[in-house]
């Protein structure tokens, strides 16, 4: 069996392609133990397209074992994967479990580069309600997978709540969402943290989490969003779609016995 591993703002991914779909939990749970097996956020399996309007549609796991529909930062890194292994056009398009995602990666030094500029454009974001919670306001929003946002007043706020693990997993639990902290530190720059389904933690970073606080910013210009990894985000809007784009990093092919 063979498989690459991919990472995107922090976010690593196993990846391989197949002609046949199957169950792959066990497998994506195995392999992504940190300790036991290779290590990754999750597993992707890229299978044959149902129709000719994508290249090819996706299987997504946490490294729990369990599926999701979507993951922004996975859907850069199997862009770069498809088209490496000849599968799909520099520019092209995949079904998701949240739908059909563009995604475009960016040549400068050629294929042969181990990191590369790609973006991905997910959609248009909905409002769905808001929330106060302990005198806090959050809005949920669905930008393909829902995500509930909070901006703080201040920095030290942000460090606060993002820091504030009970609480954040007490709201992922309670509106099945991922639960996002922002702040605005400048015009331009946007700090944000996400406490993510599936990791039941704050993660290096969550590109739809990127994409739903940036759909609540009043002004709709390029904004750079910084997840905790440090690894800033580009995002803004085509047409009425959220996208973003950044680094993605090939670390390596595997072979597995």
């Amino acid at each position: 069996m063979q498989l690459s591993k991919y990472s995107a703002s922090g976010n690593d991914f196993l990846i391989f392609h197949s002609f046949i779909s199957e169950d792959r939990s066990a497998l994506a749970k195995s392999l992504c133990d940190r300790h036991f097996g290779i290590g990754a956020d999750g597993l992707v399996v890229l299978l044959p397209p149902d129709s000719k309007e994508v290249s090819y549609k996706w299987e997504f796991y946490n490294d729990d074992g369990s599926k999701a529909n979507m993951c922004g930062n996975a859907s850069r890194c199997v862009a770069f994967y498809a088209v490496l292994n000849g599968l799909a056009d520099l520019k092209h398009s995949f079904l998701s479990g949240a739908g059909v995602i563009e995604v475009e990666v960016f040549l400068k030094e050629g294929l042969k580069a181990n990191i590369l500029e790609v973006s991905s454009t997910l959609g248009e974001a909905k409002v769905l309600s808001t929330h106060q919670e302990e005198g806090l306001n959050f809005t949920l929003v669905l930008m393909n997978i829902p995500h509930l946002v909070h901006f703080a007043s201040s920095k030290e706020e942000f460090l606060r709540l993002k820091n504030d693990l009970n609480f954040l997993s007490r709201l992922r639990k309670k509106y099945d969402a991922n639960v996002n902290i922002a702040f605005l530190e400048s015009k331009v720059d946007v700090l944000y943290a996400t406490f993510e389904r599936g990791v039941e933690a704050i993660t290096l970073a969550c590109g739809t989490g990127a994409c739903a606080v940036y759909s609540l910013l009043k002004s709709k210009e390029t904004k750079t969003l910084i997840p905790p990894s440090g690894e800033k985000l580009s995002v803004f809007k085509v047409g009425e779609k959220i996208a973003f784009k950044g680094s993605v990093k090939r670390i390596c092919d595997i072979n597995l016995s």
